[in-house]
């Protein structure tokens, strides 16, 4: 008589907190909170009788060294060698890899420049808004103050996050930049900084002083609004 019992792939699965499951994990974090394993996984929907899609895709990862660039070399047929990957499969993820080349090679070499706290709020919004939880990003930019690039430096919770300080200045000194404008978003909407939030800047302002990278502003965002420690003359 035929079991209707799941498979050991499928109890593994159902097991997970609902948060762990590739897909509920994105609808609840967003994307960059997952793995690369993970998103792959999305790709391919489905694993083997005893292995999760997770497994499958940390398995093809290994097999280049974790190196994106690595698995977008391989074709359909070094693709379906892995277990659980068929030629649908590995359409899928070499279409996606395809995309994200696409994407890159597409993006506009123009840089932007930041010359008021609305242009960086600006910038920003692309990144923070709707996001479910606190988030701390840096804008690295050149003596211009053309944007050298955006970075996310920490993501806590709905209600805080921390940024380390080292990170951030090592982050800036790599990429050669002149300045930074922090930013850090309230998903509540609340637009008013905590002692820690000042406390935190004023520490940084500091830091930037002794690195010969001055920190311009801390910009608070929100979904409807922002607010800048430098207008506000909090920094």
């Amino acid at each position: 008589m035929e079991s209707n019992r799941p498979t050991l792939r499928e109890r593994g699965i159902l097991s997970w907190a609902e948060e762990d499951r590739p897909r509920e994990k994105l609808l609840l974090k967003g994307r960059a909170a997952l793995s690369d394993a993970e998103l792959i996984a999305i790709l391919i929907g489905s694993g083997t009788r005893d292995k999760s899609a997770v497994d499958v895709a940390k398995t093809i990862l290994r097999s280049v060294d974790h190196n994106l660039h690595e698995l977008a070399k391989l074709s359909v047929a070094d693709l379906k060698k892995f277990e659980g990957i068929g030629e649908a499969k590995a359409i899928s993820i070499i279409s996606a890899l395809e995309l994200g080349r696409r994407r890159k090679s597409s993006e506009p070499v123009k840089r932007e420049k930041i010359l008021s706290s609305e242009d960086a709020y600006r910038i920003m919004q692309p990144y923070l808004l709707d996001q479910p939880v606190e988030q701390f990003w840096i804008i690295l930019l050149n003596r211009a103050n053309m944007v050298i690039s955006t970075h996310c430096v920490s993501q806590g919770g709905v209600s805080g996050t921390v940024a380390d300080p080292k990170t951030i200045f090592k982050g800036a000194l790599e990429k050669l930049a002149s300045s930074i404008v922090l930013v850090h978003n309230h998903p509540s909407g609340n637009l008013k900084p905590s002692e820690a939030d000042i406390h935190l800047t004023l520490k940084l302002k500091e830091a930037g002083k002794h690195l010969d990278l001055p920190v311009l502003d801390h910009i608070i965002f929100t979904d409807q609004s922002y607010l800048s420690f430098a207008d506000e003359g909090i920094l």
